[in-house]
């Protein structure tokens, strides 16, 4: 199960929770880049041409799903009476066939298998649909009393429905880390009734949806292959962790998220940002449900052995945030080490690991929550936190009840950008990364989201 976009998601260093859902629509491939190409995006996700990105959660993704096999579905009403008026058969085995040569060759070119299930399906109920249209008006009459309407020309019909596919394969690609969770079916049953009663009113038929959606899996296709093939950019973030990224009032904001268009814009591809969190960092990128993740990651050893990470851009370390009138107590590590110091953390990230492997007398909490942490240190219902630098002196800002205590930094480590191994997809990475390091880039971004 994987949601974000939530009031008690958290930060590197700790986990995400799940309760709000961001609905988004995916979209279809666009090549070139500049205005007409954000242009292009904002049809399809219309917030975008006058917000900040959202995240993309796995309910919003199936949501997609569901929305685009129901708009194909509504529009069966429409080729019935136009193959009426043609005089036409609703059956057409050639098209059919056509139907689902074009729908597996599509799957397969962006690492999609099992899609032929849903194909089928699709088909069947759509001829179901002509059917009994077809049944009405022969023993009614084709008129507007009995949902026969001037139709379009079936060519033109058909040109909807072949765009429809597209985007439903695009939502289908979006959605397959979602789809092949152990739960998929019984998880999602009662929004697939809800979404699709009217255009699939038999239950069996919705369940055999379910079942076929359930078949389908991401195969081993090279990271910057997959990429060019979906013309999206799926960014991994958490959307906790100022001034990287942060969910402020359901819209993204933050030094990588900038990163992160900028990323997508120069290589023409839509940028898609999707849930991820710290204590699962790992395990979505072995599902593949990003293609990088961005977002203030720190390029550590267990990490480095299952990904590939860009160049870095930002060169840290974690230090000591408490309450200023303990600045002169909680100075150092050795003073943090004691049973009477609360030191509060997140779990899941490099912040927890560090403390638990350096401190061992004093009493951690574990709290979820890294947008309000810091308010645990301020009403004094915590001592102390070690976190990176950077963090510690936005948060300085922020409250100024808060000080740094340790004026250094207890380690060294770096921000980078985590791929899946493909040295193809890196190479492109770190060729855009460069020129952003060189024009100052990545540091004006993070100076400008470090402030209060």
């Amino acid at each position: 199960m994987r949601t974000t976009l939530s009031p008690h998601s958290t930060a590197e260093h700790g986990a995400h929770s799940t309760t709000q859902t961001t609905m988004a629509c995916p979209i279809r491939r666009r090549r070139g880049r500049g205005s007409a190409s954000w242009l292009a995006l904002a049809l399809y996700w219309p917030w975008l041409a006058f917000a900040a990105p959202r995240l993309l959660d796995d309910t919003a993704a199936v949501t997609a799903v569901f929305v685009r096999v129901e708009e194909r579905l509504a529009l069966m009403p429409r080729v019935a009476a136009a193959k009426w008026q043609a005089g036409a058969r609703v059956v057409d085995p050639a098209r059919e066939h056509v139907v689902l040569e074009r729908a597996a060759a599509s799957a397969a070119a962006l690492g999609l298998s099992g899609s032929a299930a849903l194909a089928s399906l699709q088909v069947r109920l759509a001829r179901e649909s002509q059917v009994r249209y077809h049944t009405r008006w022969r023993e009614q009459g084709c008129s507007v009393a009995t949902g026969c309407s001037v139709a379009l020309p079936l060519e033109d019909l058909r040109q909807q429905l072949d765009r429809l596919a597209g985007e439903l394969l695009h939502a289908l690609y979006l959605a397959a880390p979602a789809i092949a969770e152990p739960n998929f079916s019984h998880r999602y049953g009662d929004l697939a009734e809800r979404l699709l009663a009217a255009s699939i009113p038999l239950a069996a038929d919705r369940a055999q949806l379910l079942a076929a959606l359930g078949t389908l899996r991401q195969v081993g296709l090279p990271g910057w292959a997959r990429v060019r093939a979906s013309g999206m950019l799926r960014l991994g973030v958490s959307g906790d962790y100022a001034p990287f990224s942060l969910v402020k009032n359901g819209q993204l904001r933050g030094a990588d998220i900038e990163l992160g268009l900028a990323l997508a814009h120069e290589l023409g591809l839509e940028p898609i940002f999707v849930a991820t969190g710290w204590p699962t960092l790992l395990s979505d990128l072995a599902d593949e449900r990003f293609d990088v993740a961005l977002g203030g990651v720190s390029v550590t050893p267990e990490r480095a052995a299952v990904g590939l990470f860009s160049k870095p851009y930002y060169t840290g370390g974690k230090t000591i945030l408490a309450r200023c009138t303990e600045r002169a107590r909680l100075n150092g590590l050795a003073a943090l080490d004691s049973p009477e110091v609360r030191v509060i953390v997140n779990p899941g990230g490099t912040n927890e690991r560090y403390v638990r492997e350096h401190l061992r007398a004093a009493h951690i909490l574990v709290y979820p929550d890294n947008r309000s942490i810091f308010k645990e240190i301020a009403a004094a219902r915590a001592d102390a936190m070690i976190t990176d630098d950077v963090e510690v002196d936005l948060q300085v800002r922020r409250h100024p009840t808060l000080c740094r205590t340790f004026p250094g930094t207890l380690t060294r480590a770096d921000k980078a950008l985590l791929m899946p191994p493909d040295p193809a997809l890196k190479l492109v990475v770190d060729r855009w990364l460069q020129k952003q390091l060189t024009a100052g880039v990545p540091a004006r971004l993070i100076k400008q989201f470090s402030q209060p």
